[in-house]
């Protein structure tokens, strides 16, 4: 690999060339150590050797577990009274694996299974760590795997849409998509939220906390067992459902992978498996993971790296799921998982903090998974911007299609909560709002499930604050919600319309959900009160609330339409002083006002030659502002010093978008 893209895209990489050409002898190299001569392909199929298999010819059950450090393993559960019996232990078969037979009438549909792992010096119940069904028992307060295994196989009526547009992602999770103070189930999702998705325009569902966590609080991310789909919010056959009915619809379905770490738990999850720690982990204090609590893969490990691999073409095979955006990255690519670091230089990404191992991972997943569907999206969750993460492999990169961008959020909560509107610098917003590699695209968003945490604010709350509870009523004149409702509409609009890439909204952001997300927990006294979704604010004309919802679908309709983000920015003017921003992606003229007070009369600006009409006014009655713009102007360029010039009303806290009306 003499001829690297990513370093003439950007010259300042040329000092690591050495170490990128480097890593992706590595990912060659691991690949060959694991596959052999055996396609990448074939290698992660773990998941059809390993855990209950039953034969479909003679009805003969197989189980097989990888615990090497095991001195007996015993499969227990309904049919052995849950006792150890030597009928159902496993037998060794070397390295590490052990096997056991089972006659068709020992187990059924249903039955609740464990392992009774036992050890030098020890034993303890375990779910099987290639389980693909787990689900919790409320009388012991615990989780047991259970058979899966239906009279007829679920039958997929929809193929997978050709998404051949930019990603405008709708980030969900299923538990809590119900206005009711419930968890939610997978029927209730694809009856109720994905008609409400679709009718919004945003073109990929991206779910959350889809494998299998004992807390539920933990939105997911504390995962106990990889190939079990959370029966909290139904069955396999629901999730499957769910994914037929929204390819159906023309979506996307990702789903968030945590391979960046594991839970604790050692009779939920695979800690502690065989009795060692470092089974799936790394030993000592490098397979703890301070900041989170949870558990550290070892990546340099083949087991480690058959599980996951496997993992990855598990969820896409038997559910169909349409990529993936991997959780915690930045964690698995430093040794130090990225904690307090600025990454303000170009040597934090190429010196001895970076763990290898994961880094060649990442790459033989994205190699896999774009293998298995070339079409399936992968995205980085990755905040300390290495380069070359979301770049192909072929010009230098890692593999990722996209990286979130996760200073966006970031930054406009910073300018919320500390730089008054009046001060507010358009050219450093334009700048960091489209700050990203060239050689990488990246999805947008002005908020997502992070900022509306307990403990934290969505940006309505941030702009509106207690008067979100007594002054959202049409009948009610507040001068503090008319600012929260114009910034709003603006902030998201920038988001999307100097996006990289993609766009991502979490549910009930479009229509500016009021307070936070808090889980039943012990300290609210088990409430679901802030875990839902309160969508009849959205359906109630008498409250505001629709008109940031009618907004939102707006302008994702009108990007998705035209196609706006498969091309790029172009700056025409900003103008700190006056506060007006303007850009163009292509042919049409994105124009933002955030001056608090200050309107403009025939506000001039170059641009290209012809005659433009109104798309969008935030500033129109129907999405709850003053109606000072009118839509039905046609604005016409006149010749100003060799260029030409357009001229219009530009109101305070306003955004437009005009479009070029074609020559005839």
């Amino acid at each position: 690999m003499k001829k690297l893209k990513i370093i003439d895209h950007d010259p300042y990489l040329e000092p690591f060339r050495d170490i990128i050409i480097q890593r992706h002898k590595n990912i060659t190299t691991l690949e060959k150590r694991l596959c052999g001569s055996m396609d990448l392909r074939d290698f992660a199929n773990g998941h059809n050797f390993y855990g209950l298999h039953k034969d479909a010819t003679t009805g003969v059950w197989t189980f097989r577990e990888w615990a090497p450090n095991a001195t007996a393993l015993y499969l227990i559960g309904d049919f052995s009274n849950w006792q150890a019996h030597e009928k159902y232990s496993c037998q060794s078969v070397g390295n590490g694996q052990w096997e056991l037979k089972l006659e068709p009438d020992t187990l059924k549909h249903k039955d609740l299974y464990k392992l009774l792992m036992v050890w030098d010096g020890g034993q303890g119940e375990r779910i099987p760590a290639w389980a693909r069904r787990v689900v919790q028992n409320k009388t012991h307060n615990t989780f047991d795997a259970q058979v899966w295994e239906p009279d007829k196989p679920y039958e997929w009526l929809y193929p997978a849409p050709d998404l051949s547009s930019a990603p405008l992602v709708y980030e969900a999770h299923v538990g809590m998509s119900s206005q009711n103070g419930k968890v939610a189930s997978f029927k209730e999702f694809a009856e109720e939220v994905i008609p409400h998705i679709k009718k919004t325009g945003y073109n990929t569902i991206q779910l959350m906390a889809i494998q299998e966590h004992p807390y539920y609080g933990s939105f997911g991310y504390h995962v106990s067992n990889f190939f079990a789909v959370s029966s909290r919010f139904g069955t396999p056959d629901d999730l499957k459902q769910l994914i037929d009915l929204a390819h159906k619809n023309g979506l996307y379905v990702i789903m968030d992978l945590v391979h960046s770490h594991a839970v604790k738990n050692e009779v939920e999850g695979i800690s502690r498996f065989d009795g060692t720690y470092y089974q799936y982990f790394h030993d000592g204090l490098r397979g703890q993971h301070m900041a989170w609590d949870s558990r550290c893969f070892n990546y340099a490990k083949n087991e480690v790296l058959h599980f996951l691999l496997s993992n990855c073409k598990y969820w896409i095979e038997e559910f169909r799921f349409d990529g993936f955006r991997f959780d915690g990255v930045t964690s698995m690519l430093y040794l130090d998982h990225g904690l307090g670091s600025h990454f303000s230089c170009y040597d934090q990404y190429f010196n001895a903090n970076q763990d290898e191992d994961a880094i060649s991972y990442l790459g033989l997943a994205n190699k896999l998974i774009h293998q298995l569907n070339p079409k399936a999206i992968t995205v980085a969750e990755e905040m300390s911007g290495m380069p070359g993460l979301a770049s192909s492999q072929q010009e230098g990169g890692i593999g990722f299609d996209y990286r979130l961008a996760m200073g966006v959020p970031d930054y406009w909560i910073k300018l919320i909560k500390e730089v008054k509107d009046e001060m507010w610098q358009v050219g450093n917003m334009y700048y960091t709002l489209t700050n990203k590699r060239d050689d990488e695209k990246v999805i947008s968003y002005a908020e997502s499930h992070d900022q509306a945490l307990v403990g934290d604010q969505t940006i309505i709350f941030r702009l509106i604050g207690a008067d979100m509870y007594y002054k959202m009523s049409k009948e009610i004149v507040s001068i503090s919600v008319d600012r929260g409702i114009a910034l709003h509409k603006m902030i998201r609009l920038l988001s999307i319309a100097t996006a990289g890439g993609g766009y991502l909204n979490f549910m009930g952001n479009e229509f500016g959900h009021p307070e936070w997300i808090d889980f039943p927990r012990e300290g609210n006294n088990w409430s679901y009160h802030y875990a839902r979704r309160q969508w009849q604010l959205m359906h109630d004309k008498t409250l505001k609330y629709h008109w940031l919802y009618d907004f939102d679908k707006a302008f994702i309709k009108l990007f998705e339409k035209h196609q706006i983000l498969k091309s790029h920015p172009h700056i025409i003017l900003h103008n700190d002083s006056d506060q007006v921003l303007i850009f163009q992606r292509k042919s049409f003229v994105f124009i933002f006002n955030f001056s608090p007070n200050r309107s403009y009369t025939d506000y001039g600006f170059f641009c290209a030659e012809g005659a433009y009409k109104v798309v969008l006014n935030s500033d129109a009655s129907i999405f709850g502002g003053y109606n000072r713009v009118d839509d039905n102007i046609t604005y016409v360029t006149s010749r100003a010093s060799e260029q030409h010039q357009l001229k219009i009303y530009l109101p305070a806290r306003t955004a437009i978008i005009i479009n070029r009306i074609p020559k005839l």
